[in-house]
């Protein structure tokens, strides 16, 4: 298991790194470029590449994190359990495999691919490519992070549209596994 400094090796806790370098793409995810993140979240709507793993454990429940009221998108809500962008020269799979070393301390997982898809706010443009596993050996929330904890479906459910949870995770949870959140 890696050690709490192993973690956050890489994490800029406190604000983001607005000089980070992450590639432009178009919707089939070819790399078309590379643009700053100030200028991907500062409404260029530059399509750039991020993850989504959602973390089940063996009873079913769904891990979730809650964003630092430090970040520049919905601060206070909770969200999908790792999430981030893929930096400029990285892999989907190698970015994958950081945020969720960086975010819960979690290594040694088989993720599998659900889909992809382009989803854009009134501050950026991002192509998702959204993965599950199931793990239940010990979550280690970053500093990067508010904590986090698994919920139950039914948590989920009577928290959507409640303001509690981040848009782009209900509308995605609801399109990917929608025997479990479609109402």
């Amino acid at each position: 298991m890696l050690k709490n400094d192993d973690r956050s090796a890489g994490c800029s806790v406190g604000h983001d790194n607005g000089e980070e370098l992450f590639p432009v793409v178009d919707l089939s995810g070819h790399v078309v470029g590379s643009a700053l993140r100030r200028e991907c979240h500062g409404g260029s709507m530059l399509l750039h590449p991020v993850v989504h793993l959602h973390l089940f454990n063996a009873r079913g429940e769904l891990y979730l994190q809650r964003r630092p009221m430090w970040k520049d998108i919905q601060p206070g809500r909770w969200d999908t359990a790792v999430g981030g962008h893929v930096s400029y020269g990285e892999t989907i799979d190698g970015a994958l495999r950081r945020e969720a070393r960086e975010e819960l301390g979690i290594i040694g997982f088989e993720p599998e691919f659900l889909t992809a898809y382009p989803f854009r706010s009134t501050r950026e443009y991002e192509l998702v490519h959204v993965y599950r596993t199931t793990y239940d050996g010990e979550v280690f929330p970053s500093r990067e992070l508010d904590g986090g904890r698994f919920w139950t479906v039914e948590e989920i459910r009577a928290a959507l549209g409640r303001g509690v949870l981040t848009p782009n995770f209900e509308q995605e949870v609801v399109r990917v596994f929608p025997e479990l959140f479609a109402k």
